[in-house]
């Protein structure tokens, strides 16, 4: 017998059997595959169609067929027929991500250091909204913006509007809507980064007689852009793709590209056409956010 088995252990037991290494190297993966195979069943497999039926004839239908004939000019003609909608998806986007950050931000200051004891109460007031349908929270909008409405009252009164004036159907009202309706995947980010701010830093920034708005340039905002930065990627990537504000609150005239997709697949059944134009969308978001975060990754490290 060897002579580790005559070694007793400090509680008088026989020492426990070692651990085996395979057993332990197989533990992570094994707890990667539920999430694995539910991405590859619901994600990859997909995506894969999609891109199938993005390369099929597009003189076929729905009813006799499509060929798989890899028509790769479906891309450039879809690109070419609704360039207008494509624009349009990521100038709302980008003026409505604008309006969320230059109220988002001092909201989520507000929240994260002068909240005190209001703190919880004022969180569950950002997330509130989200406990409503995504379709009633629109249509609520639908009726604040009426002509009819208080809003659009007030305006004309204070003559910012002109007697015939109105905010529904107009470009304004889809990106308010845009800018309501993803507020808080901005907003509670951003709250998480400067929760954890020490204000002591911006102590030292006052007695090193830094003005306030250096401090905040030098301190909070470099500190806070790890939320910043995935506040506005979780902001500004499902604003690009919506389309219910578009189709609630404006005309065809202010219709984006979500709203030509939702077209293409339910109503014109050009199901070539539809995967063409997401593959295109996706490929401009991915090239948007990949140029985004090495800017954004330069700047925080300068």
């Amino acid at each position: 017998m060897s002579a580790l088995a005559h070694v007793p252990t400090s509680a008088g037991k026989p020492a426990p059997p070692p651990v085996r290494r395979g057993r332990s190297r197989l533990l992570p993966y094994l707890l990667l595959l539920p999430g694995a195979v539910w991405l590859f069943v619901f994600f990859a497999l997909p995506l894969v169609q999609l891109a199938s039926a993005s390369l099929y004839d597009p003189a076929g239908s729905l009813s006799t067929g499509y060929a798989m004939t890899w028509a790769f000019s479906n891309y450039p003609d879809a690109l070419q027929a609704y360039w207008p909608q494509f624009s349009r998806s990521f100038l709302y986007s980008a003026i409505a991500l604008v309006l969320a950050l230059l109220m988002g931000y001092p909201l989520a200051y507000a929240i994260a250091q002068k909240a005190g004891r209001w703190k919880n109460l004022l969180l569950v007031a950002v997330v509130a909204p989200m406990f409503t349908s995504f379709l009633v929270r629109t249509l609520a909008w639908k009726t604040i913006l009426s002509d009819n409405g208080a809003l659009v009252g007030l305006l004309r009164d204070v003559h910012l509007l002109g007697p015939d004036g109105r905010l529904l159907a107009t470009p304004i009202a889809v990106v308010l809507g845009l800018t309501y309706n993803f507020l808080p995947f901005l907003v509670l980010p951003l709250y998480a980064s400067l929760e954890r701010l020490d204000p002591r830093l911006l102590e030292a920034a006052s007695d090193l007689y830094a003005s306030p708005l250096r401090a905040f340039a030098k301190v909070t905002l470099p500190l806070s852009m790890p939320g910043l930065i995935a506040g506005t990627l979780l902001f500004f990537i499902p604003a690009t793709g919506d389309y219910i504000n578009a189709e609630l609150l404006g005309t065809p005239n202010e219709y984006m590209i979500g709203n030509v997709i939702d077209s293409a697949f339910l109503v014109r059944l050009d199901y070539p056409q539809g995967a063409a134009l997401s593959f295109l969308l996706m490929a401009a978001i991915l090239a948007i956010v990949f140029v985004y975060l090495r800017k954004a990754g330069t700047e925080e490290v300068l």
